[in-house]
């Protein structure tokens, strides 16, 4: 999945005709290639002017600084655009940043609301159906906001943007700790993760992976810490690999996730969260398939680490007997205790990562 994100030059809203030509050709390219394509919007936190931004009391502010109001002329707009565009181009998915957040408007003069009293109902049936028409037509929903009940399909973990300026150690770490913070409720799939290939607001040479090949073992780190996880992240940049040592790694990391894609999608159990001063696990259950779990254990040190955990198996449905296979091999049986957790002697290399099936 390709998202012609901000800073990508592309303007899904400008309503030209060469956009709409160009969209067609990236998505008939896409199509050929077998991947999903779309493009990126921006809805709140900007001002639109000419008086169709929201208008609140003396006081009050909207939710992100600014926002235009769904139901002024530039809402009816923006939306009719939206609606043409996605019937037109081919794009199959929409990241729509800063959704509606909420705000109401006390206009008197916006033609799809009368008063403040309708006009926060009113915004939200106007995203809410955009947004089933979207699934409606299979389109996949990027949205930083929870419009789950309404058809998106996944929002950001958690993580703070500036974070992806820190250098590259700490990315890593702070990369498990948002996912372990962000699936308390939500399973992995429902939220994104980051990944900047390129520089992303600041930092330098410092939190960045290009040039890719010299940063082979940092890149890899951080797609495990997403894929090991079961989360998607979003890689920012123009290129996924620059030589084929890159393009052997980034492949043999992606080859693994989809061979075990349904454990690693299935609900997570937490373990240790990540703090770079100890081995940090989390547990993926399933007991409907024939892989009812996986223990990913990752070591942040510079020494191997060899230690005892002890996961609780009780959301597997094993009650009696597992068998665990490190990396995928030769099965171990272990017994399950009453309170349904096993003794597993996990040894993972410096700056590693290892995995257990569990059946």
């Amino acid at each position: 999945m390709l998202i012609l994100s901000f800073g990508s030059g592309f303007d899904m809203e400008n309503g030209r005709p060469e956009t709409l030509q160009k969209a067609k050709a990236f998505s008939a390219y896409a199509r050929s290639r077998g991947v999903e394509i779309g493009s990126y919007s921006l809805l709140a936190s900007r001002s639109v002017g000419g008086g169709n931004d929201v208008v609140l009391p003396p006081g009050l502010k909207p939710v992100f600084g600014n926002s235009p109001c769904l139901q002024s002329q530039w809402g009816t707009n923006y939306f009719r655009r939206l609606y043409e565009f996605h019937r037109q181009s081919g794009f199959t998915l929409l990241e729509h940043d800063g959704s509606y957040p909420g705000d109401p408007c006390a206009s008197t003069n916006h033609p799809g609301h009368r008063r403040w009293e309708d006009s926060r109902w009113n915004q939200w049936v106007e995203i809410r159906d955009f947004y089933r028409w979207c699934r409606g037509e299979g389109f996949y929903l990027n949205v930083p906001d929870h419009y789950f009940m309404a058809g998106s399909t996944k929002t950001g973990m958690g993580y703070r943007e500036v974070n992806w300026s820190l250098p590259r150690e700490q990315q890593v770490i702070h990369t498990r700790q948002n996912i372990y913070d962000g699936t308390w409720e939500k399973t992995p799939s429902m939220g994104w993760m980051f990944v900047p290939l390129t520089e992303y607001q600041g930092g330098g040479a410092a939190a960045t992976i290009e040039p890719l090949s010299e940063h082979l073992d940092h890149y890899r780190r951080m797609l495990e810490s997403n894929l090991a996880l079961g989360v998607q992240a979003c890689y920012r940049g123009p290129r996924l690999f620059d030589s084929e040592v890159t393009r052997s790694m980034v492949k043999g990391e992606v080859d693994w996730f989809k061979a075990h894609r349904d454990i690693l999608e299935s609900d997570l159990i937490h373990g240790r969260r990540a703090d770079a001063r100890d081995l940090d696990w989390m547990l993926h259950v399933n007991p409907s398939l024939k892989e009812k779990g996986m223990l990913v254990v990752f070591n942040p040190l510079n020494e191997p680490v060899r230690k005892v955990l002890k996961p609780n198996l009780y959301y597997t449905g094993l009650t009696q007997t597992a068998r665990l296979r490190e990396r995928g091999g030769k099965g171990q049986r272990l017994s399950v205790g009453r309170d349904g957790r096993v003794e597993v002697s996990v040894t993972v290399a410096a700056q590693g990562m290892n995995w257990w099936v569990i059946e």
